[in-house]
C-alpha cells in the first residue's frame, strides 16, 4: 500500500502490502497464508471448531489441534505453528497465539504472523489473511491496532546491492464489526498511523552522509507542505542569527552542514485557542563534539533526531486525519561535529529568551538545541502546552531499560493524559520525578546554568530545560532506550523504532488535554 500521500516510501524500505479490512474469510487461494489466532489453553476460535451449516472450514480443527499439542502450543501471545498444507489451498497456516486477547496480546499476534508470512512471501506467498475474532470479538480498538502492527511488523530498511525479497502484496484483516462504521474509521486511522510512523523510521534509519540538517528540512517540506490548513517554515543561519538560537548554532557550527529549524503549523478551522506545541531533537548525527564520544557508542547517532522524527509522525497523522485541533512541531537539526568551528567547553551560550548556559561537555548538545526551540515556542508561537521528545540520557535507558521512555511533568494532568495515550499504542511511559533537590546541580558562576550536571543525570536534564518552557503546562519524554531496537519485537524492528509518534496522535486525538484527563480514544 502506498503512502496516504500517494509517495513511495524512502529508497531504503520495503514496500507496504496493502491492507483491507473484511467482515468474512476470503476464499483462499494457493498463494495465500492463512493466520489463526489461538487463545490460551490452546483454544481454538469458534469459527473453525463451530462452522456455520455448509460452510466449510479452511483447515481442519482436529489436524491443528494435534500439531499444537505436538509443538507445545499452548496460546501464549507470538507462539507459533507451522502447518503447511501440501497441494491444498491455502499455502499455509500459521497458527500463533494471541495470549488473552489483551491489546498487546494481538499486536504480538499480528507481528509474528505478518514476519512468518513474509517468510513465505520469498516462496511465492502473496496475501496473509488475518482474522482478529478469536479470545473475543474484535472492535475498533482492536482492528486499528491490527492495522498498524501488520504494516509497522513487516518493515524493513536497507541499503544492499540487491533488492528487497519478495514481499507481501496484501494483508486482508478479518473481523465481523467491519462494516461498523466506527470500525471503518480505526482501521483508516490504523492505516494513517502506521504509514506515518514507517516514515519516522525511514527518517531515522537513513544514513548521516545523506541526512544533513538541510536534508531533514527538506523530508519534512516534501511530505508536509501541500496538506491543507499547513504552513512549513525552515529557519536557515541567518534567521537563526536573527532569533537568537544560540544553542543551536553553536551546537551546529562545526559540522560544514549548518544547521535548521524546521517549524510546521497546521491550522483547522474552528480549531480553537489551545495551541499544543510538539518539540523534537534533531541532531542528524552526534559526533560527541570536542567532547568526543568513543567508537561505540558514536555508531548509532544517526538515529539521535529520533525526537524530531517523532513529532514530525504524529503532526503528519493528526493533519491526514483532519483532527480539529491547531498543533504547531518545531524541530531543531543540526550536526554535532568535530572541527576547528566547534563549540568548546567552557564557552557561555546565549538561548532564544536571553537565558545562558555554560557549556561543560559538548556532548550534552540535545539540551542546547531543545532548550532554543522550547523557548522559541512559548514566546514566538503562541504555545498553550509543550512536549518535547529527544534521546536524551543514556541514564534513562539504564534506569528503564529499551521498551520503556521517561516522563517528566510539571502538571500531573498531562502527565496523566499522556500516560493514558500510550497505554492505548503499546509506547509504555513511566513517570520519573521532576525533583529541584537536584537543581544546584546546574550552578554556574558566569551563566544561568550548566549544561552538564551528572547525576541523576535524566533528572538534571530535565530540570535543565524546564525554564525554558516557563510557567507553561510542560512535558518531557526521554526516549533514548526505546527510540532504538537491537532486535525485533511485537511490530517494533531492529533500527529506529518511531517511538513517541503514536502515544502524541493519541494524546491530539483526545484534543490535546493538559487538565482534566482525557475520555477514552474510541
Amino acid at each position: 500500500m502506498a503512502p496516504a500521500d500517494g509517495s513511495m516510501p524512502a529508497a531504503g524500505a520495503a514496500p507496504f502490502p496493502r491492507v483491507e479490512v473484511l467482515p468474512d474469510l476470503p476464499s483462499l487461494g494457493a498463494d495465500d497464508v492463512l493466520a489463526v489466532p489461538v487463545g490460551s489453553g490452546s483454544a481454538l476460535p469458534a469459527w473453525l471448531t463451530e462452522p456455520e451449516p455448509g460452510r466449510p472450514t479452511p483447515v481442519d480443527a482436529d489436524l491443528l489441534a494435534g500439531a499444537l499439542r505436538d509443538t507445545g502450543n499452548t496460546g501464549g501471545a507470538g507462539t507459533i505453528t507451522n502447518l503447511p498444507v501440501p497441494g491444498r489451498r491455502p499455502r499455509s497456516v500459521v497458527a500463533v497465539g494471541v495470549g488473552s486477547g489483551t491489546l498487546p496480546d494481538l499486536r504480538s499476534y499480528v507481528a509474528t504472523a505478518v514476519r512468518r508470512a513474509q517468510t513465505l512471501a520469498e516462496h511465492g506467498a502473496r496475501r496473509l489473511v488475518l482474522p482478529l475474532d478469536g479470545v473475543a470479538p474484535a472492535g475498533a480498538e482492536e482492528v486499528r491496532a491490527a492495522v498498524e502492527a501488520a504494516l509497522l511488523a513487516g518493515y524493513r530498511f536497507r541499503l544492499t546491492s540487491t533488492p528487497h525479497p519478495p514481499r507481501l502484496a496484501e494483508v486482508a484483516v478479518v473481523a465481523a464489526a467491519a462494516p461498523d462504521p466506527r470500525v471503518a474509521a480505526a482501521a483508516t486511522a490504523g492505516r494513517i498511523t502506521g504509514e506515518a510512523v514507517a516514515w519516522a523510521r525511514d527518517l531515522i534509519n537513513t544514513p548521516a552522509d545523506t541526512k544533513t540538517p538541510a536534508w531533514l528540512a527538506e523530508q519534512a517540506q516534501q511530505r508536509l507542505a501541500g496538506l491543507h490548513h499547513v504552513t512549513v517554515t525552515v529557519l536557515g543561519p541567518d534567521e537563526l542569527r536573527a532569533g537568537g538560537f544560540g544553542g543551536v548554532l553553536a551546537v551546529g557550527g562545526g559540522s560544514v552542514s549548518p544547521p535548521r529549524v524546521v517549524v510546521a503549523d497546521y491550522r483547522p478551522p474552528g480549531a480553537g485557542s489551545r495551541r499544543p506545541v510538539l518539540v523534537g531533537k534533531g541532531i542528524t548525527f552526534d559526533t560527541g563534539g570536542i567532547s568526543i564520544k568513543p567508537t561505540g557508542g558514536m555508531r548509532e547517532m544517526k538515529t539521535d533526531m529520533a525526537g524530531g522524527a517523532a513529532v514530525l509522525a504524529a503532526f503528519d497523522a493528526a493533519v491526514r486525519l483532519q483532527l480539529p485541533v491547531a498543533v504547531t512541531v518545531v524541530v531543531p537539526a543540526a550536526e554535532n561535529a568535530v572541527s576547528g568551528d566547534s563549540y568548546r567547553p567552557g564557552d557561555v551560550v546565549r538561548h532564544v529568551g536571553g537565558r545562558t548556559t555554560e557549556v561543560l561537555n559538548t556532548d550534552a548538545e540535545g539540551r542546547m538545541v531543545l532548550a532554543d526551540a522550547l523557548a522559541h515556542a512559548r514566546l514566538e508561537l503562541g504555545a498553550t502546552v509543550l512536549v518535547d521528545v529527544a534521546t536524551l540520557t543514556g541514564a534513562m535507558k539504564v534506569a528503564l531499560g529499551t521498551r520503556t521512555a521517561g516522563l517528566y511533568a510539571t502538571t500531573d494532568g498531562l502527565a496523566e493524559a499522556l500516560t493514558a495515550a500510550a497505554g492505548s499504542t503499546g509506547e509504555r511511559l513511566w513517570r520519573m520525578p521532576l525533583a529541584e533537590d537536584y537543581a544546584d546541580a546546574l550552578t554556574s558562576t558566569i551563566a544561568d546554568a550548566n549544561n552538564a550536571p551528572g547525576n541523576p543525570g535524566g533528572t538534571t536534564a530535565a530540570l535543565f530545560l524546564k525554564p525554558f518552557a516557563g510557567d507553561l503546562p510542560w512535558a518531557h519524554l526521554d526516549v533514548a532506550g526505546p527510540a532504538r531496537a537491537g532486535s525485533d519485537d511485537a511490530e517494533v524492528v531492529k533500527g529506529g523504532t518511531g517511538y513517541g509518534a503514536r502515544l502524541l496522535l493519541r494524546w491530539l486525538e483526545a484534543g490535546a488535554p493538559v487538565d482534566p484527563l482525557p475520555a477514552a480514544v474510541d
